[in-house]
């Protein structure tokens, strides 16, 4: 287990120098080419990436669905809202 762990540190730490590395050279030197510019933006597109996403359902305190639907078309729980011929009607009619 903690083998696997600095494996994971280890291979985390050299790509993040490689990128830097990459980074740096696009910056300071004059013929950086398309290879540090494939791995710089490679690297910032990973950086974006929502990893950090759940499904709707497992999220804590994730809304229900349909509740901004209901909340546009005005229909509050016991309210009333307009029926189709412009008069009153409850929300479960």
């Amino acid at each position: 287990m903690a083998a696997a762990r600095t494996a994971r540190r280890t291979a985390a730490l050299g790509l993040c120098a490689l990128w830097w590395w990459a980074v740096l050279r696009l910056a300071l030197e004059p013929a950086a080419g398309v290879l540090e510019g494939a791995v710089a933006v490679g690297g910032w597109g990973l950086s974006v990436l929502p990893v950090h996403c759940v499904p709707r359902r497992a999220a804590v305190g994730a809304l229900a669905a349909g509740r901004w639907r209901r909340a546009l078309r005005g229909a509050v729980p016991g309210s009333a809202s307009p029926g189709p011929d412009g008069g009153e009607r409850a929300v479960g009619e």
